[in-house]
């Protein structure tokens, strides 16, 4: 093991590459985030759902800017618990790469779609994204090996390492389809026997994920409009932000400790009373953003730390520690946006349209191979030749996924054309 934590057998690629091709001034991890960074996946989330359509508004946040968000606070984070500050941005800016469009809305019509063949999951379609999907490198027999990343960023870039059904607790989540299980075997090699035990990369993402995406909703949500601060202060309000949080975000909490954790939030004169969108209003908005974010890193940072100490914690040699007040915290926050923003009538109604939308552009690529993008066709054909009905269907739905919300609304209106 190196000074630094990591092993060469953590710096393995998918596909052994030339030394002699390698940049001497450049660490492996370095070059993950270089390829995740030049990836034509990463890109399209900057027309992809965050929480409200990117096409509504110039202040809301799509996912590459939520991506963008993720690794700086991840990065930071990481490294001053000693991990590769350049491993843990690798996982923070690819962990929404595999998200399809309409965000976790076209999830769920993906995974109703692709029920036969192993489902839709926007975490295992990643790991399909950075392993086979993208172009960069391929197999002695011509196989795509996606970007070809070492073996410890597709780990720490695995938010859920088990295969569906398999979760260590209930959960709908999964991080792998029956197709990829060769390639998630191997980067799991040295991982822990528990099961679903993550890397603690992982774990800095995960959580870097969380906060962003906490803070960072609540904060659009307010600035567009959405959240009406004032009516935080009411108990009519607030109890119904917090049947969301225990069914939705912190069903082993308390309902008292999701209560007190609203009551902290309020009290602590983070969170305006008000908006009406002035620049000093944006100012008090962006400070709330910040205080909430530095509470919840320091607050992890030092409860680690106070049980694994001081020096380099990195891969399976250290857990994060997440008080329960802290993550009641974040689970209200979410509830926030979820119960202004994303279960509004009028999101519901969106939500509905944007489900028609992904099921149409099945059947049009089920029926036209020949309007597929020519890698998904390829890959369509090759199925084909073969006899394997469910792959054809795979291709297809790799197809979909890879569409940004404004490719996908595009392709939809020239089928009416």
């Amino acid at each position: 093991m190196g000074g630094d934590g990591y092993t060469a057998h953590d710096r393995q690629r998918w596909v052994a590459e030339d030394p002699a091709q390698k940049r001497l001034d450049r660490d492996d991890f370095a070059r993950d985030r270089g390829r995740v960074i030049h990836s034509a996946g990463l890109r399209r989330l900057s027309a992809t759902t965050q929480v409200v359509s990117p096409d509504s508004d110039d202040f809301v946040r799509n996912r590459l800017t939520h991506s963008l968000e993720v690794a700086q606070i991840g990065r930071e984070f990481g490294a001053a618990l000693g991990c590769s500050a350049d491993l843990v941005d690798t996982a923070c800016l690819a962990h929404d790469i595999g998200h399809p469009p309409f965000g976790h809305n076209g999830e769920t019509a993906l995974d109703a779609i692709a029920a036969d063949i192993g489902g839709f999951e926007g975490n295992a379609q990643t790991l399909r994204v950075l392993t086979r999907l993208e172009a960069k490198r391929s197999h002695a027999d011509g196989r795509s090996a996606g970007l070809n990343l070492t073996r410890a960023s597709l780990d720490a870039a695995t938010k859920y390492p088990w295969p569906r059904g398999a979760a260590p607790t209930p959960t709908h989540k999964f991080g792998v389809y029956p197709d990829d299980a060769e390639v998630f075997a191997w980067l799991r090699e040295g991982a822990p026997p528990e099961p679903g035990r993550r890397c603690l990369e992982a774990q800095v993402m995960d959580w870097a994920d969380d906060v962003a995406y906490c803070v960072h909703d609540v904060e659009d949500g307010i600035a567009s409009g959405r959240v009406d601060p004032a009516a935080l202060r009411s108990s009519v309000e607030q109890e119904a932000v917090l049947v969301v949080a225990r069914e939705s975000y912190a069903p082993d909490l308390s309902g008292d400790a999701l209560t007190e954790a609203l009551q902290r939030l309020l009290g602590s004169g983070w969170v305006p009373a008000s908006h009406d969108g002035s620049r000093a209003d944006l100012a008090a908005l962006k400070d709330m953003t910040s205080r909430l974010i530095g509470r919840f890193v320091r607050t992890v940072e030092q409860s680690t730390r106070e049980r694994h100490g001081e020096g380099v914690l990195t891969r399976y040699a250290a857990d994060l520690v997440v008080p329960d007040p802290v993550r009641a915290e974040t689970a209200v926050l979410k509830a926030v946006a979820a119960h202004y923003v994303m279960r509004s009538d009028e999101r519901i109604d969106l939500m509905d349209r944007q489900r028609e939308v992904v099921g149409d552009l099945v059947r049009h690529f089920l029926d036209r191979p020949e309007a597929m993008d020519p890698l998904h066709r390829h890959t369509r054909e090759a199925a084909r030749r073969s006899g394997d009905d469910a792959a054809e269907l795979r291709a297809v739905v790799d197809q979909v996924a890879s569409l940004s919300d404004v490719r996908a609304l595009m392709v939809h209106a020239s089928l009416a054309s």
